[in-house]
């Protein structure tokens, strides 16, 4: 039997759910429960085929299990390691590569030098940086963010080049990155799992928090089909680049284009008081599919994680353009030299030797 094990904090409804619905879709070959940690020890496995991360990004105790379970078999979701690496400024440019929409995005260095940097550790960066063409770029209004973290925290809107400088003077540490404004008619929250799953969901960020998907699109007919379409392909293209089996992509539709704001949110709000009771009935229906599929799928000896066509691709040397195929093992063929058929060589009539003369 397989075990399914949910390792959650303060969350209280998806994490309930999630081990009920999985246990009533098998209950036999696969069971889940919340995950118990009575002992940490190296290269030693845990029981669990599969763990479904929900709070190791604010626990780095929770995250250095999670890669010792990982590197012992356990198909953790999301993978921790590639988790770890993540950052928004290297999401967006991916998304450059893969076709998809973003923002024009640039980015800041610290305020303040990093603890125990000297003036002489940045001797590599040039100041001034070129920030006209950088601002030029970008334009204002903007955005100006954490080039790394999420839950809209240090997240501020910049008016103009002045009011840049005063808001960035509060960052201390932070790198920041600063991202056109988009103005939008509609916003969708999008739910991947196991990077075929979709659900798009209407969103209102700036309604109270408690009444974001409390809303409805504003594009209809066949321009929202078509639309809705669009947004299905980013969503996948993202995540399987990526390789996020848990995950939210966000997008702002401005003059029918989608543009990606957001799409690194390994550990999305699935609390059914905020999503709302038929988002939250997808969610945890697919989520216990997902992680039935990836028991099942589970090998023993073995590394059960999953990695996007981004680390597969730069694992196997493939030109950074095969990306957006998505299917990297196909690619991988269709770049080795095909093998010589041995009965074409048989059946090839024998060459005469040069008569001597």
């Amino acid at each position: 039997m397989k075990k399914v094990g949910i390792l959650h904090g303060m969350e209280n409804t998806f994490p309930q759910a999630f081990v009920e619905r999985v246990n009533q879709l098998d209950g036999k070959d696969v069971i889940a429960e919340s995950v118990l940690i009575d002992r940490v020890v190296q290269g030693e496995a845990t029981d669990y085929a599969v763990i479904i991360d929900r709070i190791s990004q604010d626990v780095p105790f929770y995250r250095a299990y999670l890669k010792n379970a990982a590197l012992c078999g356990t198909a953790v979701i999301n993978n921790p390691f590639w988790w770890s690496a993540d950052e928004k400024f290297f999401n967006n440019a991916l998304a450059v590569k893969l076709g998809v929409p973003v923002p024009n995005t640039v980015l800041m260095p610290s305020k303040e030098r990093p603890t125990d940097t000297s003036e002489t550790s940045f001797r590599n960066l040039k100041m001034p940086m070129a920030w006209g063409e950088m601002f030029d770029y970008v334009g204002f209004p903007a955005y100006m963010k954490p080039h790394a973290g999420g839950g809209w925290k240090s997240v501020y809107k910049i008016n103009d080049m002045d009011d840049l400088w005063t808001k960035h003077s509060e960052t201390e540490q932070l790198v920041m990155l600063l991202q056109s404004e988009v103005t939008f008619k509609d916003y969708y929250r999008c739910y991947c799992l196991g990077g075929k799953y979709v659900h798009i969901m209407p969103y209102e960020p700036r309604n109270p928090h408690h009444l974001r998907y409390a809303t409805q699109p504003k594009t209809t007919g066949e321009a929202h089909k078509k639309l809705i379409a669009t947004i299905t392909d980013y969503v996948l293209r993202l995540n399987k680049a990526l390789g996020y089996d848990f995950n939210t992509v966000e997008f702002a539709v401005h003059d029918g284009i989608p543009y990606a704001i957001d799409f690194c949110n390994p550990a999305p709000d699935a609390d059914i008081h905020s999503v709302g009771q038929e988002n939250f009935d997808w969610i945890v229906e697919n989520a216990a599919k997902m992680a039935i599929e990836k028991a099942k799928a589970h090998k023993d000896g073995k590394t059960n994680l999953t990695w996007g066509s981004f680390v597969r691709t730069s694992a196997m040397n493939l030109p950074i353009t095969n990306l957006v195929k998505g299917d990297v093992e196909q690619t991988e063929s269709e770049e080795k030299p095909k093998k010589a058929d041995p009965k074409a060589k048989a059946e090839e009539p024998a060459k005469k030797a040069p008569k001597k003369k």
